[in-house]
């Protein structure tokens, strides 16, 4: 069992979501996480309102430093904030890594992260590269636009997509499965209460730590998906707008 994820996302001072979700969740399941900031940010519950992106030269040499100590197999990749960072972290990904794409675009506050450009560098060298992507609907309708959903998901070149309907539900919430392309399996959940902040990158994150324990993509899915319903409805506020997942043991 390969017991550690590389993490590569950015930091959230109110400690919601980005990096500090993704070890908080690795952490509960028995995983150690190894943290790369790729985005300093200026954040809190109600809104994000500047980003700095961390010098991509800096980030390839943590990453060099990491790879000469540990061995790296999954990764898990949130934020970035750059073309220059899509461009270095496709270049160093390799067939060896099993990659996890958390395709923040937009934040849960509706905040804009992301430009045209990155977007479309995401689209090109670092797409092909992953393994398994976990858009919502806003996110898939920037990475494949005016396509129907299955059409969109065909045209990603990724092995798995989950995707969620949080964004776009009022009762139900539906996510669903995609494997090269077809439809898998879908798992349905009732729709909580409130606004939530890091509930993505709990569950992108559950699914790495899941993944480097070797189980099943779909039975991954499947558990990563419990566990964050969980953290949501043990959720907290600290601020004033949205709420904490509570990401207690699984």
């Amino acid at each position: 069992m390969l017991d550690r994820v590389l993490v590569l996302s950015g930091l959230d001072p109110s400690g919601g979501a980005g990096i500090a979700a993704d070890i908080e969740t690795i952490n509960q399941f028995g995983a150690t996480p190894l943290p790369v900031v790729t985005t300093l940010t200026v954040q809190n519950t109600q809104c994000v309102s500047e980003l700095q992106a961390v010098d991509y030269q800096f980030i390839v040499k943590q990453l060099k430093s990491l790879t000469e100590d540990i061995d790296i197999k999954v990764v898990k990749i949130g934020l970035l904030s750059s073309v220059e960072q899509v461009q270095i972290i496709a270049e160093w990904l390799n067939e060896s890594h099993t990659v996890v794409l958390d395709p923040i675009i937009k934040a849960s506050t509706t905040d804009e992260l992301l430009v045209q450009e990155t977007v479309d560098k995401l689209k090109q060298k670092l797409l092909p590269k992953v393994f398994l992507l976990t858009p919502n609907m806003s996110e898939l309708e920037r990475l494949a636009p005016g396509l129907k959903e299955q059409e969109a998901v065909q045209s990603l070149p990724c092995d798995w997509v989950l995707l969620t309907t949080t964004d776009i539900s009022e009762k139900r919430i539906e996510h669903r499965l995609y494997h090269q392309g077809e439809l898998f399996e879908r798992f349905s959940y009732h729709k909580l209460p409130g606004n939530y902040h890091g509930s993505g990158c709990t569950l992108a994150s559950a699914i790495s730590a899941l993944i480097a324990a070797n189980l099943d993509v779909d039975v991954a899915v499947k558990r990563a998906l419990d566990y964050s319903y969980q953290t949501l409805l043990n959720a907290k506020r600290i601020g004033k707008m949205q709420y904490h997942p509570n990401r207690i043991n699984p």
